[in-house]
């Protein structure tokens, strides 16, 4: 018997108005994981700000907090360019206040075998997944500490930061890298009463997957059978996640990355299946990136 379903979509998990007054930015808030990340929030009071590169992506973000009741704004961001951040801070300012709470949850990521991967393919998922968090992290605590206001930082990170991502080297070496800086900025900024935490998500299939990771994995309607809890997360559990590692009753919790996968990640057998190279599993060819 696998584990029981959540609530439905749109059950409060927090008291309503937890988060009434903030402001919440969510970095790659437009899609799939934080765009569930984002209407989390608005359900419960905070106003939105989905920071994006693609105008589609800020649009889909705004309709999705509308439509749980929220109030949202897109911002221009590529996480990349510190003065681009500065920008997108500068925007939501303007529009709705200081932000108080910052999801960096924008991510890039494609299969690859190492040896065939470039240093501009590697340096296109690093400088998204670790220059962009630490810019848009610095430049949240820089503001907060300004204001003497403290706030919130929760880092979008992956279970393979600890076991390695064979056929992803350089998500894997970049979410490992982010998970070690939460604990260090977690230790640092603490006197400033600023948190900072991670949320490593399993399997929450979502329609916005890239469309090399899903050619990787035909067979994902069968995710639920390979992980111990017997199905696949669904996506506003994740925001439930992400609202209470952020909310005030989560105030003394801080460089702590929760795991959210169903124990998938934890599985270990007397018996293990046959290995197969990572080339075959994931049908790469002689291409590099």
């Amino acid at each position: 018997m696998p584990l029981p379903e959540p609530p439905p979509a749109g059950t409060a998990m927090l008291p309503p108005g937890t988060f009434d007054g903030g402001v919440v930015l969510v970095t790659g808030g437009g899609t799939g994981l934080g765009r569930g990340i984002a209407v989390e929030f608005a359900r419960l009071g905070a106003a939105v700000v989905v920071a994006s590169r693609a105008e589609d992506h800020r649009r889909a973000g705004i309709e999705a907090v509308e439509e749980a009741g929220g109030r949202a704004i897109g911002v221009a961001l590529d996480v990349r360019e510190p003065e681009a951040v500065a920008a997108a801070f500068d925007e939501a300012e303007r529009e709705l206040g200081p932000v108080s709470v910052l999801v960096n949850n924008a991510a890039g990521n494609f299969p690859v075998l190492a040896e065939k991967l470039s240093l501009n393919g590697w340096r296109a998922v690093t400088g998204i997944v670790l220059d962009g968090t630490f810019a848009c992290s610095t430049e949240f605590a820089r503001r907060a500490m300004a204001r003497g206001s403290g706030g919130a930082i929760l880092n979008i990170g992956a279970t393979y930061s600890w076991t390695g991502g064979p056929g992803t080297a350089h998500s894997a070496a970049a979410k490992a890298a982010v998970t070690n800086l939460t604990q260090s900025l977690a230790v640092e900024w603490a006197p400033h009463g600023i948190r900072v935490n991670g949320l490593a998500p399993g399997l929450f299939p979502h329609e916005d997957h890239h469309a090399a990771l899903k050619a990787a994995r035909p067979d994902s309607d069968r995710d639920g059978s390979t992980v111990p809890a017997g199905r696949v997360g669904r996506i506003h559990e994740l925001g439930w996640a992400a609202t209470y590692l952020c909310s005030p009753y989560a105030v003394y919790l801080s460089g702590h990355t929760m795991v959210l996968d169903g124990a998938n990640w934890l599985r270990r057998g007397l018996r293990m299946p046959e290995f197969e190279p990572v080339a075959e599993q994931f049908g790469f060819s002689g291409k590099s990136s």
